[in-house]
């Protein structure tokens, strides 16, 4: 498994593409976030802990150094795991 950037390497190639803002997200042990839908874009690393993240009724397991990638207003839900997670998010918001 490869090294995972730092955030300020994350944040600069993040805004080199465009991305609005980005954030350190924390999300506590077993949490459950029902479906829900944002009006940007993310573009997400996980950087500790694990998550399960479900669109189009397809749920994915995410764990350290994985990715995910949502289009502004897709319905979706998310689980975190027993240590909770921690990932870094790029949003681009609509212009």
């Amino acid at each position: 498994m490869s090294l995972l950037p730092s955030f300020e390497e994350f944040k600069s190639a993040s805004t080199a593409k465009g991305c609005s803002e980005v954030l350190v997200r924390e999300w506590t042990p077993n949490q459950v976030v029902v479906e829900h839908t944002h009006p940007f874009k993310a573009e997400a690393l996980i950087v500790a802990g694990e998550m399960w993240l479900t669109v189009d009724a397809k749920t994915e397991h995410l764990g350290v150094g994985d990715t995910f990638r949502l289009e502004a207003h897709t319905p979706h839900s998310e689980k975190y795991g027993p240590q909770g997670a921690i990932y870094w998010v790029a949003r681009t918001h609509a212009s």
